[in-house]
């Protein structure tokens, strides 16, 4: 089914009336808050509009801090759509799009750290700073036998525990430890990344037929059509490609 104003797949998408987009902006690449009116912006945002727009309904921001916050707006209803990186810990209730966004997983260490490479992170005594609940904590928290994972309420504790020698590694999406260790003198990241995040649209599971292959084909025809990489290249993001078309 394609996006149109067709009054059964406005409810299937927005049975409030109103297309209500959850918004993470604890992911950088995503969303951030505009410097001088403080409103969100990013490609998360600019997909949402164009969403309602296809579908001839009013956009509500839903916005979190957090990307776990974001996902349970969603699942439990409280939000009609939201951006998530894919995870087998999320697909509960949820139903993914192929992803429109990939974005890496690096590791940030101290300048005279003895790790030297990713592989080297995953050993007995090693402590790991991840944001709660996000994808690369989930991520994580399959891959790591032996590193201890340390978990943060606010993403930027990490780099303070990470400062002050609480931990040994922080992790995170690749923009965002660069511009820590852009910011603040005596930081390294270690070579290439530990994962790809794949950045997707998601809504309820439980919503009306046609739904989630009505957004899945909207996904790919946003990413076809240049709308993600103008979205990107307008708000200046670096470190998140557009994901190639879906197999």
């Amino acid at each position: 089914m394609t996006l149109s104003t067709d009054p059964t797949l406005q409810r299937n998408f927005a049975p409030h009336g109103v297309l209500r987009a959850s918004i993470n902006l604890g992911n950088p690449i995503l969303a951030n808050r505009d410097k001088t009116t403080g409103e969100p912006v990013g490609v998360s945002i600019d997909l949402a509009r164009a969403l309602g727009k296809r579908l001839g309904l009013e956009v509500e921001l839903v916005v979190f801090e957090k990307a776990a916050q974001s996902v349970d707006a969603v699942r439990s209803g409280k939000a009609d759509i939201g951006f998530f990186a894919v995870d087998p810990a999320r697909s509960e209730g949820l139903s993914f799009t192929a992803p429109y966004v990939l974005i890496e997983g690096c590791y940030l260490v101290k300048q005279d750290a003895a790790l030297q490479d990713n592989a080297q992170v995953d050993r007995d005594g090693v402590r790991v700073a991840v944001g709660s609940g996000s994808a690369y904590d989930l991520f994580l928290t399959r891959e790591l036998q032996h590193a201890a994972i340390e978990r943060y309420v606010h993403v930027p504790d990490c780099l303070v525990a990470l400062q002050e020698g609480r931990v040994d590694v922080a992790a995170g999406i690749r923009t965002m430890l660069e511009g820590w260790a852009a910011q603040h003198g005596g930081l390294r990241l270690l070579p290439g990344r530990f994962m790809v995040i794949q950045q997707a649209m998601g809504m309820p599971a439980d919503r009306g037929p046609g739904a989630a292959s009505a957004l899945a084909a909207f996904v790919e025809e946003m990413k076809a059509s240049g709308f993600v990489a103008e979205s990107l290249k307008r708000h200046g993001i670096v470190g998140g490609t557009v994901a190639p078309a879906a197999g």
